[in-house]
């Protein structure tokens, strides 16, 4: 700001060298006849006015300078201090530059170092992508799953729920207790016909009976087997749910009551019909199949005293699984029925070999004697022949010497004698006496089940 002074200082000479100018030619061009005297008072006037003037524009211009000097000792100090700032946000941006250019070069080495990183998290990522693909995939497969699973449970569902109908009906509940109990048997390995009968009509206790199937067992005893049972109880029973609450439990329970009962009166009716009594040597008992074991077991449940009462009925509740046990256990005893006919077939036909055998030692000891006879006599006719015959008969002969007649050899060999234990005692007539004649008809195998 020290340069503005002196242009305020020529600027205001100008403007004074100014007016006095224009006051000289102003002089000038006034008339000459005016008083000289009034031109000095009124050139000392206006010379007064100007230095009153001058004065006063010195004295303004001194306070404007004043105002100009501390505005520009103000501004002096502000850009001092606008100078530290700079100086202050230079040396802060170079600091800051260089903590970037640090940050930088540390950013580069933790980048560096963490390339083996970025790779592994580059395979992780195509890993989960990878997983992620599956996954989908696996998801619609399984949605796939469970709408066939859903598909078919409802599936399952409608067809327990015709099954549930049709076992209400008691004849086709009839028929399917049948099948079930036919099929149980066959199982066991027992035969239609053979070991078992289906509908057989017996006479029992003075009245036409009929039960589902006879058993046949060993030593021709029989047991009678009834497969009817009662369900519609247990069917409306389950289907209310075990978990369910208040009067649908209520009801429950009520329904599972009423099917022991139901079980319990379908005991009563099969010990009034006695069935063991149209059977030859029937153990005295009924067997009752019934082909559910949660049938059963929720009837055992609500009444514990059911099997105590149905054995005193002489009737036995049978389900699938120990009636199978009962049936195994008969098909087996069959087998030792059958396993003991064929051993004592096994005895008899060993008695009767054993017979045939020794009549063959008597044939064979015959042969050997008449073999032996027969050797005898042909040694006796060598003998004959080579002492009596050929001498005779050489001497005939005697002009032709190249013609010689053999002698004929002897038999030194003797036939063998039997030498077994058996074989000997046969001979000697010390064979069993119970044995049968060689001449007997063979033994024929009985049947195993008549």
């Amino acid at each position: 700001m020290d340069f503005l002074l002196p242009l305020l200082i020529g600027a205001l000479l100008g403007v004074l060298l100014g007016i006095a100018v224009g006051l000289l030619v102003a002089r000038r061009t006034r008339p000459a006849a005016e008083d000289p005297a009034i031109i000095e008072a009124r050139h000392q006037a206006l010379l007064a006015e100007v230095r009153a003037e001058e004065a006063s524009h010195r004295a303004q211009l001194s306070s404007e300078l004043a105002g100009l000097q501390a505005t520009a000792a103000a501004l002096r100090e502000q850009v001092v201090h606008q100078q530290e700032q700079h100086r202050e946000l230079v040396e802060r941006q170079r600091v800051e530059q260089q903590a970037q250019t640090e940050r930088e070069r540390a950013e580069s080495r933790v980048l560096q170092q963490l390339t083996p990183v970025q790779e592994m998290l580059r395979a992780m990522q195509a890993k989960v992508t990878e997983l992620e693909t599956q996954r989908s995939q696996q998801h619609g497969e399984l949605s796939q799953q469970l709408r066939q699973a859903t598909e078919a449970e409802e599936r399952l569902r409608a067809t327990a729920e015709s099954l549930a109908s049709a076992l209400r009906n008691n004849a086709t509940r009839g028929v399917w207790g049948e099948t079930q109990l036919r099929t149980l048997v066959e199982s066991a390995g027992l035969l239609n016909r053979v070991d078992f009968f289906l509908q057989e009509s017996i006479e029992a206790d003075g009245a036409a009976r009929r039960p589902d199937m006879v058993l046949r067992l060993p030593g021709g005893k029989s047991i009678a087997v009834d497969a009817k049972v009662p369900y519609n109880s247990y069917i409306e029973a389950s289907a209310i749910p075990a978990t369910a609450t208040g009067e649908e439990e209520a009801r429950r329970a009520s329904l599972l009551a009423e099917h022991a009962k139901r079980i319990k009166a379908h005991v009563d009716a099969l010990a009034g019909k006695q069935y063991f009594t149209g059977l030859e040597a029937s153990p005295e008992f009924t067997i009752a199949f019934i082909p559910n074991e949660p049938l059963l077991a929720a009837a055992l449940e609500k009444d514990p005293t059911l099997l105590e009462y149905a054995f005193s009925k002489r009737i036995a509740l049978a389900s699938p699984v120990s009636f199978w046990a009962v049936l195994k256990t008969i098909a087996f005893t069959w087998q030792q029925e059958v396993l003991t006919d064929e051993a004592k077939l096994l005895f008899d036909l060993s008695k009767e070999l054993y017979s045939r055998i020794a009549k063959l030692a008597e044939h064979a000891d015959a042969l050997g004697g008449a073999i032996e006879r027969s050797v005898k006599a042909y040694n006796q006719f060598a003998s004959s022949l080579e002492s009596r015959v050929l001498v005779t008969a050489r001497r005939l002969d005697g002009l032709d010497e190249s013609k010689v007649v053999p002698s004929p050899r002897t038999i030194e060999e003797q036939p063998r004698q039997l030498a077994a234990a058996e074989l000997a005692d046969e001979l000697t007539g010390t064979a069993d006496p119970d044995a049968a004649s060689a001449d007997a008809p063979p033994v024929d195998a009985p049947s195993a089940r008549e």
